[in-house]
Formats: structure tokens, C-alpha cells, sequence
């Protein structure tokens, strides 16, 4: 899929500082989603985005800095999404705690995820210390997330171990919906419902069986 330029109208308007830099971002994002970060250049970004080389590297530095803005945007705002208002959820039974955390889930990475498949397997950076740093602080904040909607403790190193372990395979679902169709979003709703049914058994027993962190 080639990456649609700005129409004329956007390209020539003055636009305040912040919006030039989304503009910069969005356009970016499209030519990094169609193609490897290696045959991405700044050049033809800000050509794309209709602004002069210099801004963008004004805004971000160089190719790098773009692209981690980008993963960390794809990676941590869903997860940074209010889920379920505060208080929503007392004395809510745990089937149903899982039940609205696993849709959270789908519904916070449907509209990332082709791009964030694509732009994860960007060749060039798999090994960037940064790019793991923030895949880590995503899956830290997700695990997080999930337990509190759970009604689990937050805080026990143990509880988001075994989160952040099934948030691997909640990844592996996603693509196989989102990006092999071999999954339909019920199907793969099931799927992360029932193990993440069993991960929270574990929790409890683990919790119980120890009772400290």
C-alpha cells in the first residue's frame, strides 16, 4: 500500500508548531507501515509531509528519533486508554472482569495494529536497546492495567510477570486475527478470555499459597 501524500490545501497552510509535527508523524507512520525503515528517508518524509528536511530533523532529530515516536505512540497510547471508569466495576464478578478486560484489549489495539505489526518488524532496529525499552515499558503498563481491572494487586512483581507472559500470546492472537485472518475477533476473543481465566487462577493460587511479593 503506497502511502497517500497531504493534499495541496495541507501542504501549504501555516500550521502551529504541534500540528506540523503530527502532520510530520502521520506521514511518517504511512511510509514506515509500507515500507522497511531501511529504504525510509528523512528526505522523502518530509517531502511526503510537504516541509522542508531541516524541520523534521528540527522536530526529531533524524530517522531514528521518528520512528521510536512512533513505536512509542503505537505501543503505549493504547494502553494509557481509560478502560472502565473508576468504581465502575465493584462487585462485578471475576468472569465478567475478564470478560471487559479482553475486550479493552481488542478494542485499544484494533486501530494499531496492521501498523504496528508492520512497523515493528522494521528491518534495522530489532536490536535498538530503545525500541526493546519501550516494548517493555508497554507491556509493563498493559500487565498493569489488566490486573487492575481484574481486581488484583498491581504492585506483586509475580502478577505482572505472569500478565506480561500472557500478553505474548495475546500478541500472537491479534496478528493471527488482524493480519492472517486466521482468527475471527469472537474467536480470538474466546481464546484470550479462557487463558487468561487460567493466568488469573494461577495469580490467586500463587498469591494465597506466598501472600507477599
Amino acid at each position: 500500500m503506497a502511502p497517500v501524500s497531504l493534499p495541496d490545501v495541507e501542504r501549504g497552510r501555516r500550521l502551529p508548531p504541534d500540528e506540523r509535527r503530527e502532520q510530520i508523524l502521520r506521514c511518517a507512520s504511512e511510509l514506515f507501515a509500507a515500507r522497511p525503515y531501511t529504504e525510509v528517508s528523512v528526505s522523502e518524509i518530509a517531502r511526503t509531509a510537504g516541509v522542508a528536511r531541516g524541520l523534521v530533523n528540527h522536530y526529531f532529530g533524524d530517522k531514528r528519533g521518528i520512528y521510536l515516536e512512533i513505536l512509542r505512540r503505537a505501543v503505549l497510547l493504547p494502553v494509557l486508554e481509560d478502560a472502565v471508569p473508576a468504581g465502575q466495576l465493584d462487585g462485578v464478578p471475576l468472569e465478567r472482569r475478564v470478560e471487559l478486560a479482553v475486550s479493552w484489549f481488542l478494542d485499544s489495539v484494533e486501530p494499531h495494529a496492521a501498523s504496528y505489526f508492520t512497523i515493528l518488524g522494521a528491518g534495522g532496529v530489532a536490536e535498538d536497546p530503545e525500541v526493546a525499552r519501550i516494548l517493555d515499558e508497554g507491556d509493563d503498563l498493559a500487565a498493569r492495567r489488566t490486573l487492575e481491572l481484574l481486581g488484583l494487586d498491581a504492585e506483586r512483581s509475580t502478577s505482572r510477570a505472569a500478565v506480561r507472559a500472557y500478553g505474548g500470546m495475546a500478541k500472537a492472537t491479534v496478528r493471527e486475527w488482524v493480519r492472517t485472518g486466521a482468527l475471527t475477533r469472537e474467536q480470538a476473543h474466546a481464546l484470550l478470555r479462557d487463558v487468561l481465566m487460567a493466568v488469573v487462577a494461577t495469580i490467586e493460587a500463587e498469591a494465597s499459597g506466598h501472600g507477599s511479593r
